[in-house]
């Protein structure tokens, strides 16, 4: 394969380069990594991502990390990917760039860190900062509501107004729904907000049934 995805499914950022690339049909090598034995850690992946985080990829030698990033190279260099994922209009482009650019400082610094705390620190045996989890919360609140009542604008079923998935979609709510292993959380941020429920069911249905399978780690991990 001339595409290679470093990956952990439960990484939200893996999750949607992998529900990307399984929806458009491209055609990848996949190499899972498993976060839990620090294997992003070691020096033949650094080789790949300096950084150690995942998703990384290589494609034909091009190596590419950060999850937008992979996306965007993703939707405008690979062949059959609809232009809905990214349209070539500079206005509908730079309204997209806009939720990206919002989503790491706002909804993934909320929803990340009320996971690591709630999910991964207990599994890791590391202690709770409880300090934290009530600013990750807020943060988390904030974000829900900024996508009801700003991103999801009247007219159009997705983000930004669009009528179709875009990338912005699908990477939001991947960060939401894993969410989903908390269940009171999950059902207190989602089940007030109408148009947050919607789209959430919306993005599923169109990213339908990789969207779904891509969680399945992630349930057996929670149950472990």
């Amino acid at each position: 394969m001339a595409l290679h995805l470093y990956i952990d499914l439960l990484s939200q950022p893996s999750r949607a380069i992998y529900i990307f690339c399984r929806v458009n049909n491209i055609e990848a090598e996949i190499h899972h990594l498993d976060l839990m034995k620090r294997e992003h850690q070691t020096p033949e992946y650094k080789a790949v991502n300096p950084m150690g985080q995942v998703p990384a990829i290589v494609d034909n030698g091009f190596k590419l990390f950060e999850s937008h990033a992979i996306l965007r190279y993703l939707a405008t260099t690979k062949p059959g990917v609809s232009s809905n994922w990214y349209p070539s209009d500079p206005l509908r482009r730079a309204r997209i760039d806009s939720v990206l650019d919002w989503h790491h400082g706002n909804l993934r610094r909320g929803a990340a860190g009320l996971f690591f705390n709630e999910v991964l620190a207990p599994y890791l045996g590391i202690p709770k900062d409880e300090s934290k989890l009530a600013e990750f919360d807020k943060t988390l609140q904030a974000s829900v509501d900024t996508i009801e009542n700003v991103w999801l604008e009247e007219g159009g079923k997705f983000l930004c107004g669009e009528s179709e998935i875009t990338i912005a979609d699908l990477i939001l709510a991947c960060e939401i729904i894993q969410l989903e292993v908390l269940k009171d959380k999950y059902a207190s941020l989602v089940g007030p907000r109408d148009k947050l429920k919607k789209w959430m069911l919306d993005v599923e249905e169109a990213a339908s049934p990789y969207f779904r399978d891509a969680l399945s780690n992630l349930a057996a991990a929670t149950a472990k």
